[in-house]
């Protein structure tokens, strides 16, 4: 049972199945607590699944990470939760910091993952993926020299950017990958290059950065693909919108199109931890990375799962194989060049 009430907040949803297909684990509640910050009907699905399978019950809360973590923390030792399951290496590293995750050594987490979408000690796992791209305005064709990250800080596109700010943990997660890459130096080069190059101040989300471009108001923007896809396969507006922009996967000859994760990680201390284990090892099935990844018209983390959603659309690219705790590890970094650049 849980250990105290989630006053009004806490839904409860059948719940999602284990390789295993064995029933509640010894020494557990047959329950698992998952605390998340995904809103998608696929995902209930999943905990019906593994309810179905297990006979485990799924005890769900949904809210923004941030709150999740801080929720976690404030609860202590008396937290209910068992798993932590969010979007963004950024947010990961952030409940890592806050000292809230718990190792796991599963050879099944091991096998199905790949090594550079898991974090090396086990604290969490990258269970679907997104790319961040470039998008430019179709009217005006695809601009020529532009195939890199790097060269959106080129001067021959000045006044050509919208952007979003440099708060938001997509951005923060980008600049971290090019620490990574290149190093500080070169990183803040590149964002005062950008900087140079806005065509007005950051602002909106990524909604907003591909309805300004569609709409001529900006030539050239980043966004992930998630959101593309979602205009992809929207109605008939959406669709035309969609259809005024063209989309640049970068780095296709270096590194790779920049890549991040939806997650999840078990928390100390949690009351139920082998099933939080075993709710993990079902997420790695090729039917729940099926559910996971269209939910949100993500990739599916499994090596060898292509992409079933609207996403594919937009075509097959390299991705890079940065090892995503390297862009928790940049956080910070990422954030002081960002002040020191002016990009607000």
């Amino acid at each position: 049972m849980l250990r105290f009430l989630l006053a009004g907040a806490l839904a409860l949803s059948l719940a999602a199945c284990s390789q295993s297909g064995e029933g509640p684990s010894p020494g557990d509640n047959g329950e698992v607590n998952i605390y998340s910050s995904r809103h998608y009907d696929t995902d209930l699905r999943l905990y019906e699944d593994f309810s179905e399978q297990t006979g485990i019950k799924v005890n769900r809360i949904e809210a923004g990470a941030d709150a999740l973590i801080e929720k976690i923390v404030s609860e202590g030792e008396f937290s209910p939760a068992d798993l932590l399951v969010t979007v963004d290496a950024g947010r990961l590293w952030r409940a890592e910091e806050a000292g809230i995750l718990d190792p796991v050594d599963s050879e099944v987490l091991a096998k199905r993952l790949p090594a550079n979408l898991r974090h090396p000690d086990g604290l969490w796992f990258g269970l679907s993926t997104r790319a961040r791209v470039i998008i430019y305005d179709a009217s005006q064709g695809r601009p020529e020299g532009l195939e890199t990250y790097a060269d959106l800080a080129d001067p021959k596109f000045r006044g050509d950017i919208c952007v979003r700010s440099s708060s938001n943990i997509y951005n923060i997660s980008l600049l971290s990958s090019i620490v990574a890459h290149k190093g500080e130096g070169a990183a803040e080069q590149w964002a005062q290059g950008v900087v140079a190059n806005f065509a007005r101040a950051p602002q909106g989300n990524d909604t907003s950065q591909i309805e300004a471009v569609a709409a001529g108001e900006c030539r050239l923007s980043i966004v992930n693909t998630y959101y593309l896809a979602r205009y992809a396969g929207g109605d008939e507006a959406e669709r035309a919108m969609f259809d005024k922009v063209g989309v640049i996967f970068p780095n296709q000859d270096s590194t790779g199109t920049h890549v991040n994760v939806s997650g999840a990680g078990v928390v100390k201390g949690a009351p139920n931890r082998a099933n939080a284990i075993r709710f993990l090892e079902y997420l790695t099935s090729d039917s729940a990375q099926r559910y996971f990844a269209d939910g949100n018209n993500e990739y599916p983390a499994v090596a060898g799962l292509e992409a079933t959603s609207t996403v594919e659309r937009l075509g097959e690219f390299r991705a890079d194989e940065l090892d995503v705790a390297q862009i928790g590890e940049n956080q910070r970094t990422a954030v002081e060049i960002f002040d020191r650049a002016g990009w607000n």
